[in-house]
């Protein structure tokens, strides 16, 4: 690597944003562009995105970066995106067949109680480490082969390409010449064998997804390939990562290190450890691909909750605190919890498209519970925060009981973190050190770290001294010891969910 050309551009294709970081060799952010993304939810439970306007918003933010610091200093680009979300287009024109499912989408929901009828979610999850839920791609696949005219067909002749988010990526920056996905992506879509690393044919047929159609699955850590033919963007960029951005964050906190587990906190939350094996006979969580550093795969436990940021996204708008100024309504979020000494008894359980982990029950819907007449905006606010903290710990309880689990710190990223009490409440909820990466662009840099290894190996150390310094919030153990009340208070919330009447999903 030159000394001048050695700077790495990340693309963070999350849910609602789409990010593009310039980082220097030593990790710092030099700059970024941000692209707001819009989500459609045309029936109850259907969550969906445009791909057409995913690619626009990505390759805009990129090619703003390549500009700000000069094509000719690019020595490489790095995509993290957002998981399980599902996209098919025909291979010869790059149309999309339908719009990207979102990975909250629940429309699949009856399919995925039809394999759980047929007696199907244990060998599924023996196979590929994920329980039976709408949430995961593969049945995401198999609704968009359906919504077109012959679409198994033309998929078994490969006229028709179907991936997640990275792959669609992938094509598009390099006219279709890749069809690549990485581990960590193909890992999230419930077709991948854990122990071979390769699509399973059970699993297919199971789903009805030829093989035909599905990417070739590669390292997280490697060449993909070379931009070309995109608007703004120079020709013969190697492409030299790709990684879930839940799992780029994992690697960007502390490179998968025991002990240090991870929790995103973003329009939905996951809650991620490192582990040594595939093998998990935990029935709430996951077992998934952390990465692939090139050399060997490295295995996560994982609880995914569905709606953490956005259940308080929902409830600023429900209560008009959205109504904002965007400088007013953080303020506001950070000042309110802290403005009540608690919420009066209200709980809220944020089921708005079903429960994640470690309940994974997809027709539920959430409830407001504990209401009186003294309760105000404050004391709903505070409640929905609390609400994140309450479902993380809820799946940190459910990771104890795996003999590779170890919890010595929570390391956490996202938009919501930047909330310093929601931050102290959870360490005081968990009694555990809190620690908050000093940058938000932590899978950014996750992704941007393998890029770099791949164009020029580093050791373990050099990447350590490239990890952002964290701010550490510590318990309050007397408190810990007072918050167990309200956790035992939230868990008969979520019976009261779970004994509601159930929507037709």
């Amino acid at each position: 690597m030159s000394a001048t050309k050695n700077i790495i551009i990340a693309l963070d294709e999350g849910t609602t944003n789409a990010k593009a970081v310039a980082l220097n060799n030593a990790g710092e952010v030099l700059v970024k562009f941000s692209q707001p993304l819009s989500i459609q939810t045309p029936h109850e439970g259907w969550v969906e995105q445009s791909g057409t306007l995913l690619i626009d918003a990505s390759v805009q933010v990129l090619a703003k970066a390549i500009k700000a610091v000069g094509a000719e200093n690019v020595c490489a680009l790095a995509i993290s995106n957002q998981r399980e979300t599902a996209i098919g287009w025909y291979r010869s024109n790059g149309t999309p067949l339908n719009a990207a499912l979102s990975w909250q989408c629940s429309r699949t929901a009856s399919f995925c109680e039809g394999l759980r009828r047929d007696n199907l979610e244990a060998r599924i999850k023996s196979v590929t480490g994920l329980p039976v839920a709408p949430l995961f791609s593969a049945s995401k696949l198999r609704w968009l082969l359906e919504s077109v005219p012959g679409g198994f067909s033309l998929a078994e002749k490969g006229e028709i390409c179907l991936g997640t988010i990275d792959s669609w990526l992938l094509w598009n920056l390099t006219a279709g010449k890749s069809f690549y996905c990485d581990y960590s992506n193909a890992s999230r879509t419930q077709l991948l064998d854990l122990v071979t690393g390769d699509w399973n044919n059970e699993m297919l047929e199971i789903f009805q997804i030829p093989r035909a159609a599905l990417p070739e699955i590669k390292p997280s850590s490697g060449l993909f390939g070379f931009t070309k033919g995109v608007d703004n963007i120079p020709d013969g960029i190697p492409i030299m990562s790709m990684i879930g951005d839940s799992h780029a964050a994992l690697f960007g906190h502390a490179l998968g290190k025991a002990g240090c587990v991870k929790a995103t906190y973003g329009t939905g939350s996951s809650v991620m450890a490192p582990i040594h094996s595939a093998q998990c006979n935990i029935q709430a969580l996951a077992t998934t691909i952390a990465w692939h550093n090139g050399e060997k795969l490295v295995y996560g436990l994982e609880g995914n909750i569905p709606h953490t940021g956005d259940a308080v996204a929902w409830m600023a708008d429900s209560t008009g605190l959205s109504e904002l100024p965007e400088t007013e309504l953080n303020h506001e979020l950070n000042t309110l919890p802290a403005s009540v000494e608690n919420t009066l008894g209200v709980y809220f359980v944020p089921a708005l498209t079903g429960l994640g982990a470690p309940w994974w029950v997809d027709n539920a819907r959430g409830l407001i519970c504990g209401l009186n007449r003294g309760v105000k905006r404050a004391h709903l606010i505070r409640a929905a925060l609390e609400s994140i903290t309450y479902q993380i710990a809820d799946v940190i309880d459910a990771m104890r009981q795996h003999p590779d689990f170890t919890l010595t710190a929570l390391m956490v990223d996202g938009g919501p973190t930047k909330n310093d009490w929601l931050m102290q409440y959870q360490a005081d909820l968990l009694g555990c050190p809190v620690m908050r990466s000093d940058i938000p662009e932590l899978s950014a840099l996750g992704a941007a770290l393998l890029a770099r290894s791949a164009v020029s190996p580093l050791s373990t150390q050099e990447m350590l001294a490239m990890l952002p310094v964290h701010r550490t919030f510590c318990p309050d153990m007397a408190r810990h010891q007072r918050l167990q009340q309200r956790w035992r208070e939230w868990r008969i919330a979520i019976e009261k969910t779970l004994s509601q009447p159930m929507s037709a999903a």
